[in-house]
């Protein structure tokens, strides 16, 4: 905020998310190398590219998960604060996916952690980017 109490311009990222659901009911929340915050898996969508295909290329770099589009499910599109930049907001492409059982997922690219949590109890020592909590009481959590 400046000295006049205006706030800078804001930025808005184009982003796709994508809530992952375990065959158990719970939900998997990752966190980028350097940051605190936990979210769902995903990112920018690059110039000229479309939000399903950079889901798909964002949840194989992140956590080495290859999806057919027969998997995923759009839930819409969310608007929030960005978690990890000031002054900028998102724009989300959101979608779902069900894993069957036995399907294993791992940390690679800049994702330095991930956790499986109860979507109806998140642990509150986890602490959740603003549209994380915002999927979670669309989800009725």
């Amino acid at each position: 905020m400046s000295e006049d109490g205006a706030v800078g311009p804001i930025t808005t990222l184009r982003i796709v998310a994508v809530v992952v659901e375990r065959s158990d009911g719970r939900h998997l929340l990752v966190r980028k190398r350097g940051t605190q915050t936990f979210m769902q898996v995903g990112g920018k969508i690059e110039p000229g590219e479309e939000p399903l295909a950079a889901l798909v290329r964002e949840v194989e770099e992140e956590v080495g998960l290859r999806l057919e589009p027969a998997d995923i499910e759009s839930l819409g599109r969310f608007g929030a604060p960005a978690a990890n930049e000031p002054d900028h907001i998102v724009d989300a492409h959101v979608y779902q996916v069900r894993l069957r059982p036995g399907t294993e997922v791992a940390v690679r690219a800049e994702i330095e952690e991930l956790v499986w949590i109860d979507p109806a109890d998140p642990v509150a020592s986890y602490p959740l980017a603003p549209l994380t909590r915002d999927l979670l009481v669309a989800a009725g959590h």
